[in-house]
């Protein structure tokens, strides 16, 4: 099995490890699981300080619950702002820049989209969508109809898109967490979100926080061990959900400019990166584009990520090789 090493903070090597228990907790958010770590920490404590953070991030970015800051910009008029949370439009910016490096294989405005092919809150649909509505979802899609102000924190939809930021969002939930820990004083945790996860610091044993990226085909062993100091780790892939319609399987990963499921036979891409929104987002865009032309894109920003086919091929990035022990 490969290990990777990502760079270490200097800090680290002068840093003890904890001297103290490790604590856990875990409950249910964003339509999954979240679990945390926290040496020093008990699990009424560690529960204490996540809930009210999660929270938060679903009342800001769920478009599931119909009430959320989210859900609300995609019932306004078209031509009115509206200001968004710290949070959101942290998302909102780091989702634009993606779309705009990825030539839109992200895009946050691809709401239709999912909702259309039955991943969205409307629910599962028992018929393949024919061609007209997935031009009509097409048409109801793209970032190119977003106006972001980033000095008034505001946004507008020049056309009724609907915003869907589940590519994103669960990674910069991760990094609240991560975030609200570290700024209570704790300095060595492991915290997850439905996969999702970051770490810091180190375990009292002295050992880092092993987080190991797990094979599409069960009880095999795992592609790749990544010790994760201070370092996010994130996974998209098509094994974990799919959509059966006219007894063929479609994947979970929705190609924003196609407005149809990847055919390309991709079927997980993990990303390494020190925040999770980051490590989520490329995960989502590099799972979308074909695997030369994904390796090419990792590689022409210096994203640590690792490729699998369904076939059980493999690709991965220069910045990943270079983490390989």
């Amino acid at each position: 099995m490969r290990i990777a090493i990502p760079p270490l903070s200097p800090g680290l090597f002068a840093a003890s490890p904890p001297d103290a228990a490790i604590g856990r907790a875990s409950g249910d958010t964003m339509g999954t699981v979240w679990s945390a770590q926290v040496a020093g920490l008990d699990a009424a404590g560690i529960s204490a300080l996540v809930t009210p953070v999660l929270a938060r991030a679903v009342a800001q970015m769920s478009h599931w619950d119909p009430q959320s800051s989210l859900s609300r910009f995609n019932r306004l008029p078209c031509g009115q702002w509206q200001a968004l949370e710290p949070d959101f439009a942290a998302v909102i910016a780091a989702a634009l820049d993606l779309a705009r490096l990825s030539d839109g294989a992200f895009d946050p405005a691809a709401g239709a989209l999912v909702n259309l092919w039955g991943f969205g809150p409307p629910g599962p649909r028992d018929t393949l969508p024919g061609p007209d509505e997935i031009a009509a979802a097409l048409a109801s899609s793209g970032h190119d109809a977003l106006a972001w102000d980033p000095a008034a924190r505001r946004l507008m939809r020049r056309r009724p898109v609907l915003l869907d930021l589940s590519g994103i969002a669960k990674g910069h939930a991760v990094d609240m967490v991560a975030d609200a820990l570290i700024a209570a004083g704790h300095r060595h945790f492991l915290v997850e979100i439905g996969g999702e996860l970051r770490g810091a610091g180190l375990r009292p044993d002295g050992q880092p926080w092993w987080v190991d990226v797990e094979a599409p085909d069960a009880g095999r062993t795992p592609l790749l061990r990544i010790a994760a100091v201070d370092m996010a780790v994130a996974t998209s892939g098509d094994y974990v959900r799919r959509l059966t319609l006219a007894g063929r399987i479609y994947a979970h990963s929705l190609d924003p400019r196609s407005g149809a499921p990847i055919t390309h036979g991709t079927a997980s891409v993990t990303v390494i990166a020190p925040r999770c929104m980051t490590a989520d987002g490329w995960a989502t865009a590099l799972t979308v584009l074909p695997p030369d032309r994904a390796v090419a894109l990792a590689d022409e920003h210096g994203i640590a990520a690792l490729g699998l086919s369904r076939d059980g091929r493999e690709w991965q990035s220069r910045a990943l090789g270079e983490m390989l022990g």
